[in-house]
Formats: C-alpha cells, sequence, structure tokens
C-alpha cells in the first residue's frame, strides 16, 4: 500500500521563502530562498493523513515540510527542542517549527529509510542499519532523559486505532467477520499497555510515530534525523520500538528479498540491528504486542485516508495470524531458537 501523489505545491499552502534560521542550531542556508514551484522542490507525496514535500536549501540540507492530510486532525502542539535530549551517538531529535499550514524540518538527507529501503542495493542496505541504530539510541535516550509535555496523552496512532475498532466502515465490518470480537479487544487491551506507566511506574516519554517515512539518513555529510514532535506523548518504550519492529516485519511480508541483493542487511537482520542498538530493558513481549499495533494502524489508516483495497484481505489474515502469536513471529529468535521469523 503507497501514497499516492501529492498535489502541486502552490504559494498559498507553502511560504515562497523560509527563514533562514528556521531549524537550529546547524548552520543555516546563507540568502537562499525556497521556491515552491520551482527545481529545489526534489520530492513530494500525501496520503489523506499528511503531505510531505522536500525541498534542497541548496547547502547540502534539505527542508521537510509536512502538513495533516485535508481528512486528518490538525497537529498537536510541538514541545520545544529543550524537552528532547541531546543524543551524541544517536540520531537527532528533530523538533519543527510551523511554517504555513504545516511543520518544517531541516535535516541532510533527501529521503527516509523507507525509500533506502526501495533500493535493493547493498550499500542502501547498509546506509538503513546505520540509521536504525542510530534511532535506537536516540530513542533510548529520549525515553530515559526527555521531559513529557504536560499535556501529552496517548500517542495519536492509538487513539485513531481505538477510534477504528469503535466504528463500522468497511474495513471495520470486515475484521469483525473475520477477526472475531477476542482479537480486537485483545489489540484494545496491548494499546491500553502500551499507552501506561512504565515497568518502573513512571510514564515515559515516547515518539509516537517511530517510522522509518520519519528516519532520515544523511546524503552526504551530517547525522541521521528522526522526525519528532506532534506525535510524542507517554508510554511504554516498547510501543516505539515495536513501531519500527513492526514496519520492518511488514515489509518483509509485502517486499519479497531482492535475489541480488548480496551481503547487505535482510529485513531480519535489520531487526536485529534496532534491538541491539537500543539494548536492554524492553519486553520482548510488549515489543511483539507493539509491533501488531503499528501494523494494525497503518491498516486502518489505509482503509480511513486511502479508500477500501482488496489488498486489505490480505492485512486482515496476516494480522490475525500475528494477534495469535502475540506478535512473535516480527521479532529476531531468541539465542538458540531454531525457527526463524520472516
Amino acid at each position: 500500500m503507497t501514497a499516492r501523489p501529492a498535489a502541486p505545491a502552490t504559494s498559498a499552502s507553502v511560504p515562497a521563502a523560509f527563514p533562514a534560521d528556521l531549524i537550529g542550531p546547524d548552520p543555516a542556508p546563507t540568502g537562499h530562498d525556497v521556491d515552491p514551484s520551482g527545481p529545489d522542490l526534489v520530492a513530494e507525496y500525501a496520503t489523506g493523513l499528511a503531505t510531505t514535500r522536500v525541498w534542497s536549501a541548496g547547502d547540502g540540507s534539505f527542508w521537510w515540510w509536512q502538513r495533516p492530510g485535508a481528512d486528518a486532525a490538525p497537529h498537536r502542539p510541538v514541545p520545544p527542542s529543550s524537552a528532547l535530549p541531546e543524543v551524541p551517538d544517536g540520531a537527532r531529535l528533530v523538533v519543527p517549527r510551523p511554517v504555513g499550514e504545516g511543520l518544517m524540518y531541516r535535516v541532510h538527507g533527501s529521503a527516509s529509510a523507507a525509500g533506502w529501503l526501495r533500493d535493493f542495493r547493498p550499500a542502501a542496505r547498509l546506509l538503513v542499519a546505520g540509521a536504525l541504530g542510530a534511532a535506537a539510541r536516540g530513542l533510548r535516550a529520549l525515553h530515559r532523559d526527555g521531559v513529557p509535555a504536560a499535556e501529552a496523552g496517548p500517542v495519536p496512532g492509538l487513539r485513531r486505532l481505538r477510534d477504528w475498532a469503535a466504528s463500522d466502515d468497511a474495513l471495520r465490518r470486515r475484521a469483525r467477520a473475520f477477526w472475531g470480537p477476542d482479537r480486537t479487544a485483545r489489540l484494545l487491551d496491548w494499546a491500553e499497555q502500551a499507552g501506561g506507566p512504565a515497568a518502573d511506574g513512571v510514564r515515559r516519554p515516547v515518539h509516537g510515530w517511530a517510522s522509518l517515512g520519519a528516519l532520515i539518513p544523511p546524503l552526504n555529510r551530517g547525522r541521521t534525523a528522526l522526525l519528532t514532535g506532534p506525535d510524542l506523548g507517554t508510554g511504554r518504550p516498547e510501543l516505539d520500538l515495536g513501531w519500527l519492529v513492526g514496519e520492518l516485519a511488514e515489509l518483509a511480508w509485502r517486499v519479497p528479498a531482492h535475489p541480488d541483493g548480496g551481503p547487505a542487511p535482510d529485513a531480519l537482520a535489520l531487526r536485529r540491528i534496532l534491538l541491539d542498538a537500543y539494548g536492554p530493558g524492553p519486553d520482548p513481549v510488549l515489543t511483539g504486542r507493539c509491533a501488531v499495533l503499528r501494523i494494525a494502524v497503518h491498516m486502518q489508516d489505509f482503509a480511513r485516508y486511502q479508500g477500501w483495497d482488496e489488498e486489505l484481505l490480505e492485512y486482515l489474515a496476516f494480522t490475525a495470524d500475528l494477534i495469535d502469536h502475540e506478535g512473535r513471529p516480527t521479532l529476531p529468535p531468541s539465542p538458540g531458537d531454531p525457527h526463524e521469523h520472516p
């Protein structure tokens, strides 16, 4: 399930020039204006959930601008960068500023990890592997040292899942028939657990949408960035880890391995890299459950914002099996486990 092309950018939706100090503390472009209809626009794509446009800043960095889709809820307030920890050895947790109708980030890459994974060259997989390791270290710092915003609550993705479970749209009707009531009840129980306090009783700040699409490896220089802000909330650290694990497991299910991929890390190895870089502490059972939550949220987001597709029937079967196994197939096998997962 892929995003549809965005409508052409217009000066009504995006300012013709962005302030030079828009995203600190990195060096800012010097006198470089961004023409929303000119050659500086390097990428644009959209779903009903969000519109994303990427411009070259002319100095090796890039502006990423995102706004909610026509049918999506407005962005929540974004906390100041001071609420997030510095991560010298991990991904930068890049906080945006409001620009026009959306939010603007400044990073050193023009494509996300999700985009690089569509490139089957070994070097691209190695780039994503490094970015996932950096993301894990950045998330660990956020979970340990981040300052929860006073108004932070459940992350929007979990709220959308609960709203969908109470709805009567086409996907929900088919899910009732295919899943029965027990599987939905288990998903909602897991969502409640994921949004609750950590094992030590403390509510931790969580990214809320730690995804391959928000993870930006540097193109030539600079550091990996994790676009952060409107989905920040409180919950269990396993929520963020499971979100990325689930996305990688979903991609492994949907996209077969390239026969000429060479020695680059495969989808299972990428999950190992992520979890190993994060380190000990997370509950693997809850991480697997959160991976299933992420896949279910993606499934219902697609149905809501893109419309019905027969492929969603395959997703219902896929998620049913994952629910029955509590997400264990999404995780790399434990040492000594002879069973390899997808």
